[in-house]
């Protein structure tokens, strides 16, 4: 189940399986040892900020180097790790973390990525205007896809500018000689020895096969080259190296901007993950930020697992996947350190089943179809049976006894004979008459069933009351009107943020943002004569939410309905 965690890194990953991972991207926190670095400013960033700069730089690379631990633990042996970082701390993260944990033969490559293009003059420095990505693999069997990139118009005119006789076709000249010493080869009638310390890089029925076709081209008498076709290299792309200039970085006018000021854009984590993994692999994201990775990941159906201790953050990042989940889209779940009520209740059954089961300790039952009774077993084999529901009476305790026997009667029988519970009943509360009839299995037919509520399983706590008021601000002259909304909101911890979708739809039930980190609650629009279906969502400091729809009229005037 493809996941958003909200929680230090290091304590979630823990908890998580070995060789879990296809796909390790992590952008942690900068030694910058600026205030700038805390970002979202709420609880849980505050708290790491001050964990990390208890020290200096010994500090920071043992609090980075704990979690990169984990991560290794994590990473199937096919699996490989990019981590984000500058100039900062980049040569101690090299050597003595990355060097020492996955060693230095796993290393693949130092990704210099610009993402500055207007160089600023700075006095007595050099401008710095690059990120470093380091790449290592867990072992020698990694993946690896090299990644192509278009070629420019520019590079067209510069490279490919040699018109073939024949077939009129455009082309540039390209060596035939690679590092490393080889043996001489035929070149027609022309036997040639390569340099010292050099080889011809094609067999010689290669060789034979181009000097028929006119392929190759002597520009001095020991010389050969071959003609590289502008079409052969448009279809395969132009190799990209360690040095990535053709990723424009997030600025203010870019359509995937949400206002998080470190956000990387999605055309990184697009080449990242296409050239590590395939679909259906786990990608995961420790310090998800803004959620590029998780919703890039979602896009190329990768399966995701996104972990920040901001709660901003993982609301954030839930908000973008929400924009663009469609009919097909893989399902998703936010686990909070607190849950609401309302929200559990009411969400999609096979989800909150897999959920809580996962929760509680057990394995879901991934089966599709009729599951016969039986939602997840305990790691013993032992079943679980969840009920989204209140009150459970004495029907389906006497049920899950017939289920229970006929899912594995061996594993029922040990139970019983063990003293131990035949199954484990979850739900959010249950009436007298399930009670009972527990207590009557027990006492008569030495039969135990566990009864559990879902708030063993995890808190749960009262979400925010919101209310939102509006205000016409008038005909904006051409058609539309301009319209105030204020939302006000009351919580038992504090408001982080509100968001507003100005086109909620009513049927797919999607809050798709248009406005993320709002924080004081206002917000204008401007919309044309009809109906519009408005949604105002506020988060709490626990990750907690409510939301408020309303309908409203324009046609010369504003009309709340």
């Amino acid at each position: 189940m493809n996941q958003l965690i909200l929680g230090d890194c290091l304590e979630v990953m823990r908890k998580m399986d070995s060789e879990s991972i296809d796909l390790i991207y992590l952008d942690p926190p900068f030694f910058s040892n600026r205030n700038y670095e805390v970002i979202w400013g709420d609880k849980g960033e505050v708290r790491s900020f001050e964990d990390r700069w208890s020290g200096g730089i010994e500090h920071y690379i043992a609090w980075l180097k704990e979690r990169v631990t984990e991560m290794h633990r994590l990473l199937k042996p096919t699996g490989s790790i990019y981590l984000h970082c500058d100039y900062h701390a980049n040569s101690y993260i090299r050597v003595y973390i990355l060097d020492k944990i996955f060693g230095e033969n796993n290393f693949h490559g130092e990704i210099i990525w610009e993402k500055i293009r207007v160089k600023k003059a700075q006095s007595k420095e050099i401008p710095n205007i690059h990120d470093t990505l380091f790449c290592y693999s867990k072992s020698n069997k990694y993946l690896y896809y090299p990644p192509k990139t278009e070629i420019s118009e520019t590079y067209k005119k510069s490279h490919y500018n040699q018109i073939d006789s024949i077939t009129g076709k455009r082309y540039q000249l390209v060596s035939l000689l690679q590092q490393g010493q080889g043996p001489a080869r035929l070149f027609g009638d022309k036997l040639l020895l390569p340099p010292e310390g050099k080889h011809w890089i094609w067999s010689q029925d290669r060789i034979d096969l181009a000097i028929n076709n006119g392929i190759i081209v002597f520009t001095n008498p020991k010389i050969p080259r071959y003609k590289r076709f502008l079409e052969e290299s448009e279809e395969k792309g132009i190799p990209v190296g360690d040095i990535w200039m053709d990723i424009i970085p997030v600025n203010s006018q870019a359509s995937e901007r949400i206002g998080y000021p470190t956000q990387k854009p999605e055309a990184l984590l697009d080449r990242i993950i296409k050239m590590s993994s395939n679909e259906g692999d786990t990608v995961l994201d420790p310090f998800v930020g803004g959620g590029t990775t998780v919703v890039v990941a979602d896009k190329l159906n990768r399966n995701w697992i996104g972990i920040d201790q901001s709660v901003q953050a993982i609301k954030v990042s839930e908000f973008r996947l929400n924009k663009q989940q469609g009919l097909y889209s893989a399902p998703f779940v936010v686990q909070l350190h607190k849950y609401d009520y309302d929200t559990l209740f009411n969400q999609n059954p096979k989800i909150f089943e897999t959920w809580i089961v996962e929760r509680f300790g057990g394995r879901p039952n991934m089966k599709k179809g009729s599951d016969k009774g039986i939602d997840g077993k305990m790691q013993d084999g032992t079943p679980i049976q969840v009920k989204q529901s209140n009150s459970v009476g004495s029907l389906p305790i006497r049920q899950l006894v017939t289920d229970a026997r006929a899912n594995d009667k061996m594993v029922y029988e040990k139970n019983i004979l063990e003293g131990k519970p035949i199954a484990y009943f979850i739900a959010f509360s249950f009436g007298k008459g399930a009670i009972q009839e527990v207590a009557r299995l027990k006492n008569e037919e030495n039969i135990i069933i566990k009864l559990v509520t879902v708030e063993e399983i995890v808190p749960i706590a009262k979400k925010p009351k919101l209310n939102v008021s509006i205000k016409d601000l008038g005909a904006d002259g051409k058609g539309h009107r301009e319209i105030e909304f204020t939302a006000e909101a009351e919580s038992e911890t504090e408001i982080e943020f509100y968001a507003f979708d100005f086109d909620y739809n009513e049927e797919t039930k999607i809050f798709s943002a248009e406005e993320i980190l709002n924080k004081d609650g206002k917000a204008t629009n401007k919309f044309k004569a009809g109906t519009h279906t408005i949604a105002i969502k506020v988060i709490d400091s626990e990750g907690l939410e409510a939301m408020e729809v309303i309908k409203i009229k324009v046609n010369g005037e504003v009309e709340r309905e």
